[in-house]
């Protein structure tokens, strides 16, 4: 049994490149609807999050002999939690993640966290767009929201919880963009135009994550780009392809 921490599409196709190997596993994902497509691929699921202990306890509930971790680039809390469990539990840890790219060259401005990102914006003024989802909106919104010349615009996915904390934070409706992507460089581009966006603010999320597309939208337009580099972290095994992934969970696993 493997234990698959999910969450995105690639981490999708690479579970189920897994399960077609042969290889016995459940997922873990956080949201109802990434756990309705990880179903309709027929994997097993568990819908939460985990800590360090909620980890190693299912691995021991569930005689697991592996872990992998295919979550987001960002989702540095489920990471470490799983490494933390796997090493606890005494099994395997590997670590799958989508490959970097190099931005620097293109003019974009990188930033190494998310309070950084905020303080380049309120420098910057004019109508900012966060495309860096939910989680960390408050960042923002406590430096920039109800400030001269400044407009917030926030992209996300269109869930309930999402809507109540823009809410909450006093974000105002519209200045909320509730769409699931991916998106091309031509929407993004009328979406900038729409907004009359002066900067936009993203994730190094990598390629499957349409980065290309925001950026290439936003330097046609002359528009501001403001990434936040991806979170360090010591993961030991790490890979950037399917493959690479496979061939490790065979050398572990023998069925």
């Amino acid at each position: 049994m493997i234990l698959f921490v999910a969450g995105t599409s690639d981490a999708r196709e690479l579970a189920i490149v897994v399960n077609e190997a042969g290889h016995n596993l459940l997922t873990t994902v956080v949201t109802d609807n990434a756990a309705i497509e990880m179903r309709k691929a027929d994997l097993d699921v568990y819908v939460g999050r985990l800590t360090s202990e909620g980890f190693a306890m299912m691995i021991k509930e569930k005689s697991v002999q592996a872990v992998v971790d295919a979550s987001h680039p960002f989702a540095e809390e489920a990471s470490k939690n799983a490494l933390l469990g796997a090493k606890e539990a005494g099994i395997p840890y590997i670590r799958y993640e989508r490959e970097s790219q190099t931005h620097e060259d293109k003019g974009i401005t990188m930033v190494d966290t998310y309070e950084e990102a905020a303080d380049k914006a309120f420098m910057k003024k004019g109508v900012i767009m966060l495309t860096t989802g939910s989680k960390t909106l408050q960042t923002f919104t406590n430096k920039l929201l109800n400030q001269p010349n400044i407009r917030v615009v926030a992209r996300m996915l269109p869930r309930k919880d999402n809507m109540e904390k823009c809410d909450q934070l006093g974000l105002p409706q519209k200045d909320i963009i509730a769409i699931q992507g991916p998106f091309t460089k031509e929407f993004n581009r009328a979406l900038y135009k729409q907004y009359d966006v002066t900067t936009m603010i993203t994730k190094e999320s990598g390629k499957a994550g349409s980065v290309d597309e925001k950026l290439e939208a936003a330097i046609e337009l002359g528009i501001e780009a403001i990434m936040i580099k991806r979170p360090k972290i010591n993961y030991g095994n790490v890979y950037s392809n399917f493959a690479d992934v496979l061939t490790h969970i065979n050398d572990v696993i023998k069925n």
